[in-house]
């Protein structure tokens, strides 16, 4: 029988998914059979959640004092869910339907490693002369993306691979030169994805 864990990627919500994210617990777990005696009491996590609410409405003026105490509210809520994550963990750990009736969700258990499918040049513009900016559809699980270039009859050159997809930035290029342009995801099972349909774009 397979054993669950209880999923933390409640930690990476922003501050309105959150507080929506823990009043769903709230109403799931209360009067939930499966889970009788929680570690941290329903009423105790509805008044964190309820505090954290009104620090975000407070915090919507702006004001570094009110974003200081958001930030505090939204660390103290985030203890109380781990801590609860854990109670519903060692109770449902091998019962996926009753662990997910707590509200939180279950950490995928999908180890499967996937080979990096070939990126697509979305754009190639103009921001500056002598410059090329380049936008790649992202890929899943890509670490960086690795880019190259080519003019006229000369092969292809290697501009260097960067961490982040859009925009990437070629500089010290030639105005009126035509350049095609290739990019590569890299990371995933095979180090590499295949490199993307070449795009054409001239320097200005």
């Amino acid at each position: 029988m397979p054993t669950y864990r209880t999923s933390l990627a409640f930690a990476r919500l922003r501050d309105a998914q959150l507080n929506s994210f823990t009043e769903n617990v709230v109403l799931k777990m209360t009067g939930n059979p499966a889970f009788p005696t929680p570690v941290v009491s329903l009423t105790a996590l509805e008044s964190a959640r309820s505090t954290f609410a009104n620090a975000i409405s407070a915090a919507m003026q702006g004001s570094k004092q009110a974003t200081a105490a958001k930030n505090a509210a939204r660390e103290t809520l985030l203890g109380m869910l781990r801590q609860q994550a854990a109670y519903v963990q060692s109770l449902a750990g091998e019962d996926l339907t009753k662990m997910l009736s707590s509200g939180f969700e279950a950490a995928s258990t999908n180890r499967t490693q996937v080979a990096l499918t070939k990126p697509v040049l979305l754009r190639v513009d103009n921001p500056q002369s002598t410059k090329l900016g380049v936008t790649v559809q992202p890929v899943p699980t890509a670490r960086a993306y690795e880019l190259r270039l080519s003019y006229g009859v000369s092969g292809w050159q290697a501009v260097g691979v960067f961490t982040y997809s859009r925009p990437i930035l070629i500089e010290n290029l030639t105005p009126g030169t035509t350049y095609s342009l290739q990019a590569r995801a890299v990371g995933g099972v095979t180090g590499y994805s295949d490199w993307s349909d070449p795009v054409s774009h001239m320097a200005m």
